[in-house]
């Protein structure tokens, strides 16, 4: 699998993708000074209670939205990084499903979480953290002894740094219960993570199927 990879492959998908993503921002900012706020907020954020208010179109335009710039540069940063070599095990239109369906998964979760676990059914959230979650996990099953930077420092094993990654994820969920943690959507990126651990199940086994059937 490793052989099918260049390191200097272009992604138009991905590239698409990041400007949907930038264009959404600017948007954002661009409201701040025009009095659109409330127009973002109720179509970009998404929550239990904008769901329950037939907001629905919020699960996924919440996995393009982001309003600070720190925010946007880690999530596309990390797509880019990590998407182009993915894709390339894909094909596009799979990739964009598996996308899409893993930031869905983490705008539904961070929803459930957020109302039945945390009691705060209002609790906004965006960013294609949940998305970025599903391929850093998908990546590091891929690729699980490929070596990664660690806060961009210290080199580890992708299948480590990604299991590290989910126990993060876990313990501040777990922390947000008890009153404490950080403002992080921990459902969200464990909804996406969850849904990068499926497409891989799913990928080999059809990659098996279809290896058995080119030798036999």
């Amino acid at each position: 699998m490793e052989r099918l990879i260049d390191p200097f492959y272009k992604s138009q998908l991905i590239n698409s993708i990041i400007l949907v993503n930038v264009g959404v921002f600017l948007a954002w900012q661009y409201s701040f000074f025009q009095g659109g706020l409330q127009f973002m907020a109720e179509n970009f954020l998404v929550s239990w209670q904008a769901l329950e208010q037939g907001r629905i179109w919020t699960a996924l335009t919440s996995v393009f939205s982001h309003n600070a710039f720190f925010h946007i540069f880690i999530n596309m940063f990390v797509l880019n990084s990590f998407g182009v070599i993915v894709i390339q095990v894909t094909k596009t239109k799979p990739f964009l499903i598996f996308y899409l369906i893993a930031g869905l998964a983490g705008s539904l979760i961070h929803s459930f979480t957020s109302a039945f676990l945390l009691d705060e059914p209002a609790l906004n959230a965006l960013g294609a953290s949940g998305a970025i979650a599903g391929i850093i996990l998908l990546f590091a099953l891929m690729f699980p002894q490929k070596k990664i930077l660690l806060l961009g420092i210290i080199p580890i094993r992708a299948i480590w740094g990604a299991l590290m990654f989910v126990g993060i994820d876990l313990w501040g969920l777990v922390a947000q219960t008890k009153g404490g943690g950080l403002p992080i959507g921990h459902g969200a990126h464990l909804g996406g993570a969850l849904i990068g651990v499926i497409y891989f199940i799913w990928l080999r086994k059809k990659f098996n199927e279809e290896h058995y059937n080119l030798v036999g």
